[in-house]
C-alpha cells in the first residue's frame, strides 16, 4: 500500500469514527461530543494500523494497550472498537443506557477492547505509565498509548507520573495531549492556562512535538518519529478542535457536553460525507 493510498484510507476511517461516534451519542441524547470529536483521527491512525491489536482476542498479552485517561470521550473509542469488530455495531445504540456494555467513561470490565477504566481525570496517565512498566518487566515489545485532555493536565497527577515515566527510561510509553483549547468550564486560558504544553513535557525530561491533530499523516508521522528516540518517554501534543468534523458541534462554544436527537446527527453525518467529496474534511483532500 502507497503512504497517499493510507492516508486516504485513514482519513475516511477518522470520517466513520466521527459519524459512528455522533449517532451513538444521539441515541442517548446527550453526550460528550466535543471531545470525542477531536479525538477521531489520532483513534483512526492507532487503530487503523499503527497499534498492534487483535480484536478476535482483545486479551493478546503482547498487543499495544491504549488507555483513554479522558475516559468521558468513551463514546469516540467505543465507535472505533465497533467498526474494527471488537463488538457487535449495534452495540452503539446503547452508550450511556441503562444496562449498557458501554457506558459513558471507558470501563474494561465491560467493553470488550477497552484496556483501562478511566474517567477520574490524570489517573489513565499513570495508569499507563504502570501499564508500560508491567510491559517492560514481562518483555513484552508493546506500546502503550494515552490520550488525556488539555484540561486534564491541571491535574497535578499528571505531572507526578511525567516526572516518573523520565526517570524510569520508558521509551515505550508514548503520550497524546488533545489540545482542544477547552475544557468543562471554559476556555484553557480563561480557567488554567497550561502554557506551552510541549516545552512543559520536555522539562519533565519527555521527547516531545506538537503536530496539527486532525492531520492523520501528521499523526503518524509523529508517532514514527517518537519510536525513532529511545531511551525516553514520549509526549505528542495534538493541534485540535473541540468538535471538529461535527458541524453543529463545533458551532458551539460550549461543546464539553451537548444534547441532541438523532436528526442532527444525521445531518451532521451528511455533512462529513460533503466536506470529504469536496476536500473541505479535517485534514484536507482525502
Amino acid at each position: 500500500m502507497s503512504e497517499h493510498t493510507r492516508f486516504e484510507e485513514l482519513t475516511r476511517f477518522s470520517a466513520e469514527i466521527r459519524k459512528e461516534t455522533t449517532k451513538a451519542i444521539a441515541g442517548a441524547g446527550f453526550g460528550h461530543i466535543g471531545g470525542s470529536a477531536s479525538i477521531a483521527d489520532v483513534l483512526a491512525v492507532l487503530y487503523g494500523g499503527m497499534m498492534k491489536i487483535d480484536p478476535s482476542d482483545p486479551e493478546w498479552e503482547d498487543r499495544d494497550r491504549l488507555v483513554l485517561s479522558k475516559g468521558h470521550c468513551g463514546p469516540a473509542l467505543y465507535a472505533v472498537l465497533a467498526l474494527k469488530g471488537y463488538f457487535p455495531m449495534e452495540w452503539l445504540q446503547t452508550v450511556n443506557k441503562p444496562g449498557t456494555n458501554l457506558p459513558s467513561h471507558a470501563d474494561c470490565r465491560k467493553t470488550p477492547g477497552v484496556d483501562m477504566t478511566t474517567g477520574s481525570l490524570g489517573q489513565g496517565v499513570s495508569s499507563a505509565l504502570g501499564i508500560a512498566l508491567g510491559n517492560r518487566i514481562l518483555g513484552r515489545d508493546a506500546y502503550t498509548y494515552c490520550i488525556c485532555g488539555d484540561g486534564e493536565t491541571n491535574e497535578g497527577e499528571v505531572w507526578e507520573a511525567a516526572e516518573t515515566a523520565n526517570q524510569l527510561k520508558l521509551d515505550h510509553y508514548i503520550l497524546f495531549v488533545d489540545w482542544n483549547k477547552k475544557q468543562l468550564d471554559g476556555r484553557l486560558e480563561t480557567i488554567c492556562d497550561p502554557i506551552d504544553l510541549e516545552a512543559k513535557f520536555r522539562a519533565f525530561g519527555f521527547d516531545a512535538r506538537t503536530v496539527k491533530g486532525d492531520d492523520v499523516e501528521a499523526i503518524w508521522n509523529g508517532i514514527e518519529d517518537a519510536k525513532a528516540v529511545s531511551g525516553r518517554p514520549h509526549a505528542i501534543i495534538l493541534d485540535t478542535v473541540k468538535g471538529e468534523g461535527v458541524n453543529f458541534a463545533e458551532e458551539e462554544e460550549f461543546n464539553h457536553y451537548m444534547t441532541f436527537g438523532m436528526d442532527k446527527a444525521e445531518a451532521a453525518c451528511a455533512e462529513i460525507d460533503r466536506r470529504l467529496r469536496n476536500g473541505t474534511y479535517p485534514g484536507g483532500d482525502c
